[in-house]
């Protein structure tokens, strides 16, 4: 489905991102991968090489726009094109009422989540909207589409990016660049799993209670495995789906819904 298509993904050594670079790696595509920290991504590009995908890695900090001009211009220098964009890197804060949080913890959450996706299509569109076509698609939450206790600095910056989404795809649905939103709510990652530490850290229960716990905010009663939520980003990045965009496409387990 993605032969010959350069995809570029931030984020990707662990949770969402990495195993998207692995779905796409299986379709054939060529990967340029980054993440802010580099043993984990360079383990994962030679376990894709190693498959017979070509990749591409770099340290990218996605609140420096200097970092970010570097990384697209080496992904075009090194494959010709930049065809697919995941801007999947994020970061959570610790849970807390909005009046407890501080301006740092706040900022840090705007710039990872919310800057960093507006720097990054701000370097991919002049690559995309030349060729006449991409595709551009920005992780943000469930919590990007309904408010989040507790979370209220992560739900500001997961609507920002939705925002962001909904228009620049209205910027450039001329251009031949599409661009949607991807709102998963809990899901087995990393990121989740400090949330439940930090629930059975105040609550003195497990991580496995924690996590049972939070299911139950759940319509369908239970966290999503990463598994069941990269299958729509292939779907959402796929040439066929040629007239989706503008878009922020929940995969919530009902979350959104109530």
């Amino acid at each position: 489905m993605f032969d010959g298509q350069t995809v570029l993904i931030t984020g990707a050594a662990s949770g969402f991102g990495a195993l998207a670079a692995r779905r796409f790696a299986e379709q054939g595509a060529r990967l340029a991968l980054s993440d802010i920290v580099l043993a984990p991504l360079e383990a994962l590009a030679e376990e894709l090489r190693g498959q017979g995908a070509e990749v591409l890695t770099d340290r990218l900090d996605v609140t420096r726009e200097a970092d970010w001009a570097a990384h697209v211009a080496r992904v075009v220098e090194t494959f010709g094109t930049l065809d697919v964009a995941i801007n999947n890197a994020g970061m959570g804060h610790d849970l807390a009422p909005l009046h407890t949080i501080s301006v740092e913890a706040f900022d840090a959450c705007m710039a990872v989540n919310a800057r960093g996706v507006f720097l990054g299509m701000k370097h991919q569109l002049p690559v995309m909207r030349q060729a006449g076509r991409g595709v551009i698609l920005n992780v943000a939450s469930a919590a990007g589409l309904v408010g989040a206790g507790q979370l209220s600095a992560y739900a500001a910056a997961k609507h920002a990016v939705v925002g962001l989404t909904r228009s620049a795809a209205d910027e450039n649905a001329k251009k031949g660049v599409r661009i949607n939103a991807l709102c998963p709510s809990f899901s087995a990652t990393p990121l989740f799993d400090d949330m439940a530490d930090q629930v059975g850290a105040r609550t003195g229960i497990s991580r496995e209670d924690a996590y049972e716990r939070i299911a139950a905010r759940v319509p369908m009663g239970r966290v999503s495995q990463p598994e069941e939520v990269v299958p729509a980003m292939l779907f959402l990045c796929a040439r066929e789906n040629s007239f989706m965009t503008g878009q922020a496409v929940a995969v919530d387990g009902g979350l959104s819904a109530v």
